[in-house]
């Protein structure tokens, strides 16, 4: 692989791990506020939906991860 392609697959991981970074700080924000639920809240539709959602947001976390290293192994 050349360096402009190289250079290329580098200015993605790091767009992606910006990508990262900005979820994992919704994220941390959206445990933050279920914690502050009252147990009974947390219990909850509303609860588990943000539940959910934080699953989810850890889910994307782990697949950008991934992403980036397919893309690292890549340019090897």
């Amino acid at each position: 692989m050349n360096n402009t392609r190289r250079k290329l697959l580098q200015s993605i991981i790091n767009k992606l791990n910006d990508c990262s970074s900005e979820l994992e700080s919704i994220k941390d924000e959206e445990q933050d506020a279920f914690d502050n639920f009252p147990e009974g809240l947390q219990v909850s539709e509303r609860g588990e939906a943000m539940e959910n959602a934080i699953s989810e947001m850890e889910n994307a976390i782990s697949s950008i991860e991934d992403v980036i290293s397919s893309i690292e192994n890549a340019m090897e």
